[in-house]
Parts: C-alpha cells; structure tokens; sequence
C-alpha cells in the first residue's frame, strides 16, 4: 500500500512521534510511506533523519493556500492509495487539496469538541476518522460525525525492557539519593495543568518530607508555573527539567509517574511509563481511564481537584510492594494494548477496510 501522512506541526510532541512511529512501522511492514509535513519542522528533521520519504510544506495556521497547493502537487505526483491526515491543520490542507482517489482518513488525538461547522465538514469529509481513545470518539459521536465511520486505534509507543537506572540522570538535576520521585512529562500548556500538579505537591510535602517533584518538558506555561512554584515554597522541591531527548533515562527512576490533565485524548507520555514498570497517578480527562486502570495500575483521581491527587500521591508512595505491584500490572496492560506495533497493525487494517 502506498500511503501519505500528513502533519503541519512546527514542534515536537506526542503527536509528531506517534506519526513517525507510524511511518516508520508501515515502512518496515513493506508499504510505500511518504510524509508530507511542515517546513523547517522537527518532524521533518526526524523523519529524514530516519531514512523516510519527505515533502516539506509551508504551513501556516489551519487554512494554508501555499500548503494546500503543495499537497496538491504532492498527491498527484504520488497518487498515494491512502492519505493520513494527523492534525486539524492537516485535515484543512488534505480537503483543499482534493482526493486525487486516495482513501482519506482523518485522525484526532484530542478530546477537545470540534470547533464549529467548519470542522464538522472537515471530519465528515473523511472516508474514516481515527479516534486514539474511546473518549474521543464519543466526542466526534456527540459532534453528528456518523458512528460508522469513527474508529478506536490506541496510540502506542515501542515496547521497551523495563530496565533499572536513570539515578544518574536524577542526581544530574540536583536530587537527593534519598528522594521519592514523582515524575510528569507533558507540554507546559494549560490543558496539562501543571498548576494543580503544584497545589498537589504542596499538601503531599508535609506528609511525605523526601518528595520530589520532577517537570519534563517546555511550554508557554513555564514562566507562571515557576513563579507558583516559589510562591508555594517549593522550589527546593520541584525541578523543571525543560524538554528532554533522553525521557527513556529518566523514566525509570520515577517512583510514582503522574500526569494532571484537564483534556487528554489518552497521554502517551503515561504510556511510556506503563512500558517501564512505573505505576500512574492520574487524572480522570479523556481516554486516561482507558488505560490507567484505578487501584490496579495506579490510581485515578477527577480533574482539578488537588487534595484528591495529594492523597492518591501519597496512598502510592506509602507502600513499596503495593507500587511495584502496579508498575508490573501496568507494564502487562501496555504490552496487551498500548505498544506501537499494535497500533500499526490495527491502523493498517483500518486503511484496508476504508
């Protein structure tokens, strides 16, 4: 099968790895993969990086005429059977850009509602749209999308050994040996909401005095946060560690991986952490649930709500064989539904019955 995907993003985030990691396991399985995405980006670094077929496009915003004339080019050039379309400014770029007889599939990746009529025609103009959770899906339900042509692929990211370490990599930031490790990995963005994350570790501090707060990633959130972060009295306790290439260093001396969003279309970043053995605190937003399974592979708390968190932080933390119970449950739950070669395969037989 020759297959195009398509993603307009600048930055690097879950998305732009889960459409690599596509690619990358079409490729390996024998099918004619290209991406189209956008110029100067980090995908397109990576992607070349990694040996695949690569069509830069200038995308700027979701309603793009140079991209959606480039894409144009693109699908007539390679009259690809299927086009992927991962991101809503790729959607606007692929239905501008007309069909040229590829199946269309559209993927959404968030849980957010679809944002007027303009959306709901973009959607609906798909031959099938991937949702990575059931939550989403019921979204795109609620959204008139029709039943038939939504379908539930869970995003995965490569089964990997739980292997031990990363102390090393904890004590380069300045933790003690002593520390109990709560991890989180997510874009300083709003929907992340690091903030009751802060107002959590505020009220866990007290009951757990070698607690220790470990923030991965970058984001527009990050100044405001920082600032919480002293006015809280905590900046001996939570480090924020910016945008790491070695998570998979990290991860494994989280004793507790936690993850606080308000919208979430599953978390991928919580996915790796299942990979490594590391029990969730998590939120109840979008498809968590779907994943973390409550008093099993972690614990799962509503939204907003930081007491709740606090006390399900501190209910893991309290006890190491009931912890490393859940991280061995949850690594089992991953390799049953959450590795990228599932993913693949369930996203290849979607595209053949498109």
């Amino acid at each position: 099968m020759k297959v195009l995907h398509v993603d307009s993003a600048a930055s690097w985030r879950g998305g732009q790895n889960q459409v690599l990691l596509t690619a990358l396991g079409m490729a390996a399985r024998g099918h004619d993969v290209t991406i189209a995405c956008r110029r100067g980006g980090v995908l397109e670094t990576r992607a070349r990086a990694a040996a695949l077929t690569v069509h830069a496009l200038p995308f700027r915003g979701d309603l793009s005429p140079s991209a959606a004339l480039g894409l144009r080019r693109v699908l007539r050039r390679l009259r690809p059977d299927a086009v992927m379309l991962h991101d809503p400014h790729a959607l606007s770029a692929g239905v501008l850009a007309g069909r040229s007889g590829a199946r269309r599939m559209g993927v959404r990746r968030v849980d957010f509602a679809l944002r007027g009529p303009l959306s709901r025609l973009k959607y609906r103009a798909c031959d099938v749209v991937v949702a990575v959770s059931g939550a989403i899906a019921a979204v795109l339900e609620r959204e008139r999308l029709p039943a038939e042509r939504i379908r539930v692929v869970y995003e995965g990211v490569p089964a990997r050994p739980p292997m031990p370490g990363g102390v090393e990599a904890l004590r380069a930031l300045g933790l003690p040996q002593t520390a109990e490790v709560v991890g989180n990995v997510a874009a300083l963005t709003g929907h992340k909401d690091h903030a009751t994350l802060l107002e959590a570790a505020a009220l866990v501090v007290p009951r757990r005095p070698e607690a220790r707060f470990v923030i991965v990633g970058e984001g527009e959130r990050r100044p405001e946060l920082e600032a919480r972060t002293r006015a809280l009295g905590l900046a001996e306790r939570v480090v924020f560690a910016g945008f790491r290439d070695d998570v998979d260093r990290l991860l494994p001396a989280f004793d507790v991986f936690c993850l606080t969003s308000h919208l979430e279309g599953l978390g991928t970043s919580l996915l790796d952490a299942m990979c490594f053995a590391r029990p969730v605190v998590a939120t109840a937003a979008g498809g968590i649930p779907e994943a973390v399974v409550d008093g099993v592979t972690g614990r799962v708390v509503p939204v907003r709500d930081a007491g709740a968190l606090a006390d399900a932080i501190v209910d893991v933390l309290s006890d190491a064989k009931r912890r490393e119970a859940m991280g061995r449950a949850g690594r089992q739950r991953f390799l049953e539904r959450f590795t990228a070669d599932r993913m693949v395969e369930e996203t290849l037989r979607v595209l053949d019955a498109a």
